[in-house]
């Protein structure tokens, strides 16, 4: 019985019904279900495979290394392709090892839960059971097909599949003696036929990882493929986040006793609880790259001497760096002005030059490579929202941020001849370390007067968030770009519907879910909403995650 369900005219009927119920059925009947786990899909119901850690790169690496080790058995010629997918992978066989190429896939199918689909101009075509006669039937005539197998973590919230298949090219042979790709991509269409294999790290193959992150698989490829491309990130890009726990008693004495001796008023909302409180968004917002851009080389963590209980701060990938390290014999500590900790990111040792400063209501929504943030080239992004900064002076009514917009505005204008009139939007911030030292030299007396000011105030200076990005456009070493993103209040009177969007939809590039200051009990319901919410959307846990209390108790 083939599983390809039929195509009937209404959705929903009770033909399509009878036909999901069947291949349900199928599926459970054929396979051992004790490991698996029937999931809706959105072209009928198919068996995944639940992983710990499920993540769109695991799918990947999944999907190639199984169509790897049946061309390997079945003694079919192949190397692996550098493609413009970077969540998907691909391998080449010559037009002569097709048929036992697809044998072999199929006698695959018997033993786990395969699914193939045809790939062309359009796209990757509806997905088909791989032990179907009709599938093969109706992928005799492409010359691209995509192998799949479904992914999920154990909850079953997080599915990968089609995105993060592996295709497989069939080149043809030409009169030259060479294979012709039936498809453009990154490097090569035409290959010697009787070539010598290479191996290249996976990173070659994919911008969803980096050379600059360990444990990277080798893959079999020709050396037509080999060497570094224009478009590849040569260099390492980190990640930095600032990070505040508002429920230590310690660090609360501390801003107390700030406060008390502070000599003038903040600046408007600059001691509101919402800007210090934690609802282990961190957790998730570094859950986030794990996911969705392991890529990142390393994480560093900035704090005022505070670790998240949940931390392994022995990871190799994982840093944490106090305030006194950054800051020296310059400013006042202990400060509780983020304008004065970003001041000083740039001077956190071992960094790389390039790194994406990260607020932790910042999330990655979906799979990105580090050209969302950076050109080859090294040039760093910037992300103009519509907002615009106020026109005018800076006044007693203003918010912190919009004080200290206008007075970058002050500088840029001054220097530039430019007139800042946007805001940045609530995204992660490409950041450059050679340009924030020249901007810390050249604008010394306004950093080191924000570095000083231990709440926020009138004379601060936005630099990683804002000023950077004007400064590094009117120097010739950032661009304009766009990225995918959105913004949810948790006091908008429809955050449960935004949010239930987000996580249904997954479509956004990066997002912010921003807190803001209210009752007890409103607080309190909101941080259960949310917390919910991340659960929901970031399920696997990073590898530098402790392990839960329960958890290891049911190990041991």
């Amino acid at each position: 019985m083939d599983l390809l369900l039929p195509r009937v005219r209404r959705a929903g009927g009770p033909a399509e019904r009878w036909a999901r119920s069947a291949v349900r059925w199928h599926l459970t009947s054929r396979y051992d279900t004790s490991e698996l786990r029937l999931v809706p899909t959105p072209h009928g119901p198919a068996l995944a495979r639940p992983l710990a850690g499920a993540t769109p790169l695991a799918a990947r690496r999944l999907n190639l290394e199984t169509v790897l080790t049946v061309l390997r058995d079945a003694g079919v010629d192949h190397f692996c392709v550098r493609g413009y997918d970077d969540k998907a992978s691909a391998v080449a066989i010559g037009s002569g090892g097709r048929r036992e190429a697809w044998k072999a896939l199929r006698r695959e199918a018997l033993r786990r839960p395969l699914f193939v689909a045809a790939v062309t101009d359009q796209g990757v075509q509806t997905p088909m059971p791989a032990t179907s006669h009709h599938a093969w039937r109706t992928l005799a005539g492409h010359r691209v097909i995509r192998l799949i197998q479904y992914v999920c973590d154990p909850s079953g919230s997080l599915l990968l599949g089609v995105a993060h298949g592996c295709d497989l090219e069939v080149w043809s042979r030409t009169p030259q003696g060479s294979l012709h790709a039936p498809r453009p991509n990154r490097a090569a269409d035409f290959v010697s036929a009787t070539g010598s294999a290479v191996q290249l790290d996976e990173a070659d193959f994919t911008r969803m990882t980096s050379a600059h992150v360990p444990g990277q698989a080798q893959r079999p490829t020709r050396p037509e493929f080999a060497g570094t491309l224009l478009d590849d990130i040569t260099f390492p890009v980190d990640v930095v986040y600032t990070w505040v726990d508002d429920d230590d008693p310690a660090w609360q004495a501390r801003r107390d006793a700030a406060l008390a001796a502070h000599d003038r008023p903040p600046a408007a909302h600059a001691t509101g609880l919402s800007r210090f409180a934690n609802h282990d968004e961190l957790r998730y917002s570094m859950r986030s790259l794990h996911l969705y851009a392991p890529w990142v080389r390393r994480i560093w963590l900035v704090t005022d001497d505070q670790v998240p209980s949940w931390l392994d701060t022995c990871h190799d990938r994982v840093r944490v760096v106090a305030h006194k390290e950054l800051f020296g014999e310059h400013g006042r500590l202990p400060t509780f002005n983020s304008h004065a900790i970003e001041s000083r990111l740039h001077h956190i040792d071992g960094l790389s030059e390039h790194f994406v400063y990260f607020n932790d209501d910042v999330f990655v929504g979906r799979p990105v490579n580090a050209l969302k943030f950076f050109q080859p080239n090294g040039l760093s992004k910037l992300f103009p929202s519509k907002g615009k900064v106020a026109p005018g002076a800076a006044d007693a009514t203003d918010l912190a941020p919009t004080v200290a917009g206008k007075n970058n505005r002050v500088l840029i204008a001054r220097d530039f001849g430019r007139h800042l009139t946007y805001k940045m939007k609530h995204v992660p911030h490409a950041l450059r370390r050679d340009v924030l030292a020249e901007m810390s030299d050249r604008y010394a007396q306004e950093l080191e007067r924000t570095a000083g000011n231990r709440f926020r105030d009138a004379s601060d200076v936005s630099l990683v968030s804002s000023a950077y990005h004007y400064y590094a456009l009117a120097t010739g070493r950032a661009a304009i770009d766009r990225i995918t993103s959105t913004y949810v209040s948790l006091a908008a009177s429809d955050k449960n519907r935004q949010l239930a969007q987000v996580l249904a939809r997954r479509d956004q590039d990066v997002f912010c879910v921003n807190d803001e200051d209210g009752t007890p009990e409103q607080r309190q319901g909101r941080q259960q909403l949310l917390r919910d919410f991340l659960t929901a959307y970031y399920p696997v846990a990073a590898p530098w995650e402790l392990p839960e209390p329960d958890a290891a108790r049911q190990d041991g």
